[in-house]
């Protein structure tokens, strides 16, 4: 039987996504993962493995919270109304950032997923929750007239996702409002129906 915790895993967890979001995984060291969380060196390897097992249960943290999180939100909430939402979150969160973390997901994407078949795995498969989060939006506003029919929506979906991609890679090096509200407008005003978009 495992033994029970004999620390806060949510707070461990929680301290681990800052400083992986913050440095990435290479640049964060075992010393700075500790620090941050108060763990010592032992609890971290008897608890996660290795500092790739904690970056495992942090990903999955994020993944699961933040992200997660935001889709929850926005599927409450009409289709069309959902996917405007959903990047004005993006948007707000990128321009108040002040550290300029982006997506500790993209971030992940870029750094560890090309080396790492595993966390490609892993990164593609919550990139692919997103896409089907858009994708429902989607077909659910072209059943009710919301949104466009011009375009299938599996590749408005497969378009938004490429265009949150894009925000999130801008926002860390260019977080400027003109900047990102002109890459998400265009592809926001897409979505309306041919009879909205003429007027």
């Amino acid at each position: 039987m495992a033994r029970p915790r004999e620390f806060n895993e949510e707070a461990v967890l929680e301290a681990a996504v800052q400083c992986f979001w913050r440095f990435g995984y290479e640049a964060t060291s075992v010393k700075d993962l500790t620090e941050r969380t108060g763990l010592t060196a032992a609890s971290l390897y008897n608890a996660y493995g290795d500092k790739r097992g904690l970056f495992r249960a942090a990903l999955d943290r994020y993944a699961n919270g933040s992200i997660g999180n935001r889709i929850r939100r926005c599927e409450a909430l009409p289709p069309l109304e959902a996917i405007h939402a959903f990047f004005d979150d993006i948007l707000r969160r990128s321009l108040t950032d002040r550290q300029h973390k982006g997506c500790m997901l993209v971030n992940s994407a870029l750094e560890i997923a090309p080396h790492d078949a595993e966390f490609q795995k892993v990164i593609a498969g919550v990139l692919a929750r997103i896409e089907s989060f858009f994708l429902g939006c989607i077909e659910a506003g072209q059943a009710n007239g919301t949104i466009t029919q011009s375009v299938s929506a599996e590749v408005l979906a497969r378009h938004l996702l490429g265009v949150l991609m894009g925000v999130r890679v801008l926002a860390r090096v260019r977080p400027e409002k003109a900047l990102l509200k002109g890459v998400i407008a265009p592809a926001l005003a897409q979505l309306a129906p041919p009879d909205v978009q003429s007027n």
